[in-house]
């Protein structure tokens, strides 16, 4: 094996580059990437680029020097537009042909728009996206309506609110973060925007914008409407794999990578990494996708591991990571480790909700199945090995010294 295209430089495509260097892989590495910009973080456009405490020098994830290093050969500002898995090629938006031996798929996803053409509608995904936004932010005295009370929503909540912006927090289901978070934690996030002066309006849709040119108000499901200067939309992405159709490469209903155990697709010599890529798992229902930070980079190393050791090699790793991902609200940390929905069982083995600091424990079918914390970061990252390791609920109650209320 002597030539790998990456397609995709963020994040996973540049950890899974790095890995391959540090296997002592010395052929040629193509990492393919959309955007003009060399990789960088992602985390602190919703944050630090909103409130003006970062700048896009702060941003890449590695100095040049490093990147430069790698000895990689950059495509930036290209799009791959379709895989010749036959041919071992992959082509590119300018109609370039870039063949390989082994292929690392790590395109990502998009924001999911919505159907406006209006001004001051905006998602937040990308360097250009928020430095738009924070160009509005700087105009104080904004009303700024965030539709979505995922992550990303959440975090530009309250960005707009140190910014000293008037917010409203629209979300449709009966709490934020609800595909990722218990109810009963969504709660307490629930009353910390509204601790900070955001108005929360759970239970609702958005049914349209309206404006003359730009956008002045936010229709929603219950016939009542939110004047707004701007609005950011945080309702999810979509994954960026519709140039393998064609590919052999097999798709599940979402449009992401099926991937085996060893993050292996259905084509030979071809992995997936990052948020595209749904891997078995058997310990968290079948399977999983992820989203987060750390399980692009820790994905990226056993892709590059397997790819170099070939189908069939010896020493081929699983990929079993203990899920993690964490948010800043507020000056404040939300820590996640494992799963926290669905849960049957939740618990606050230390602190307590009301003074918005606290460890939950979070079960299912007599299980400890993951562990939140929020402004608890040595307590929740103690338990990390109870996640790990298979730890029966009682067991983990009893490691943090908790007894249950009978």
């Amino acid at each position: 094996m002597r030539d790998i295209v990456i397609a995709g430089a963020g994040i996973a495509g540049l950890h899974t580059a790095e890995a391959l260097r540090d296997a002592g892989f010395d052929g040629t590495v193509t990492l393919i990437g959309d955007e003009v910009h060399r990789p960088y973080s992602r985390p602190p456009l919703s944050k630090e680029v909103l409130t003006g405490k970062g700048t896009p020098k702060s941003l890449p994830l590695r100095e040049e020097a490093a990147i430069d290093a790698l000895e990689l050969d950059l495509r930036l500002g290209r799009r791959a537009e379709r895989l010749l898995a036959e041919e071992k090629a992959v082509l590119l938006d300018d109609g370039t042909r870039v063949d390989y031996d082994g292929l690392v798929i790590a395109t990502g996803a998009r924001a999911r728009r919505p159907r406006t053409d209006l001004a001051g509608v905006h998602t937040l995904r990308t360097l250009e996206d928020a430095e738009a936004v924070r160009a509005a932010f700087a105009r104080p005295g904004g009303h700024l309506v965030v539709v979505g009370a995922g992550f990303i929503g959440s975090e530009v909540a309250a960005s707009a609110r140190a910014c000293g912006w008037e917010v409203t927090l629209v979300e449709a289901a009966p709490t934020p973060l609800t595909r990722v978070i218990d109810p009963r934690v969504g709660t307490v996030l629930t009353d910390l925007h509204r601790d900070n002066g955001v108005d929360v309006r759970l239970g609702v849709g958005v049914t349209g914008f309206e404006g003359k040119g730009r956008v002045e108000r936010v229709l929603l499901a219950d016939g009542s409407a939110i004047e707004a200067s701007l609005v950011v939309v945080g309702l999810g992405v979509e994954l960026n794999t519709d140039w393998l159709a064609g590919s052999g490469v097999k798709l599940d209903e979402g449009g992401a990578v099926l991937c085996d155990a060893q993050v292996a697709t259905t084509v030979p010599d071809v992995y997936a990494v990052g948020d595209l890529a749904s891997w078995t798992y058997p310990r968290y229902g079948g399977r999983v996708r992820l989203e987060h930070w750390t399980n692009a980079g820790e994905q990226a190393v056993v892709a590059a591991h397997n790819l170099l050791a070939g189908e069939g090699g010896t020493g081929r790793r699983d990929y079993t990571p203990v899920p993690y991902f964490w948010s800043d609200q507020y000056g404040m940390k939300i820590q996640l480790l494992g799963q926290a929905a669905p849960a049957d069982t939740v618990e606050f083995v230390h602190g307590s909700p009301e003074d918005r600091k606290f460890v939950a424990f979070l079960g299912r079918s007599g299980m400890l199945i993951g562990v939140l914390g929020l402004r608890s970061t040595p307590k929740t990252m103690r338990y990390r090995r109870l996640v790990e390791e298979p730890t029966a609920w009682d067991d983990a109650l009893a490691a943090a010294g908790f007894s249950p209320r009978r």
